[in-house]
């Protein structure tokens, strides 16, 4: 999850590069900055979250959850629904929020 300063050119840039990068890490979007993907175990996310970390923009504020598979499945959806990226949660898995 994550709330980015986008007021200057330096701070969009820094936005594109934050989100290309966890694109490219196998985030989905749930919702506006907040991006999800499965992670086999817990040593994987820990890696996972050290890479993260190299790329991070220096301000704002960016967050990691990590939550297991039931977890995820019991979010209880009051409006809207499910986007398209969600389905690609996979079993047995943690999710990265």
């Amino acid at each position: 999850m994550f709330d980015l300063p986008v007021d200057t050119m330096e701070e969009k840039r820094a936005y594109r590069i934050f989100r290309k990068n966890l694109i490219k890490e196998g985030f989905v979007m749930m919702q506006y900055s907040v991006y999800v993907r499965t992670c086999p175990n817990r040593d994987f996310s820990k890696r996972l979250e050290n890479r993260i970390k190299k790329y991070a923009p220096k301000s704002g504020n960016v967050r990691m959850l990590m939550i297991t598979e039931k977890q995820y499945e019991d979010i209880t959806l009051i409006v809207g629904s499910k986007r398209s990226q969600e389905e690609v949660i996979g079993m047995e898995r943690i999710i990265y929020i």
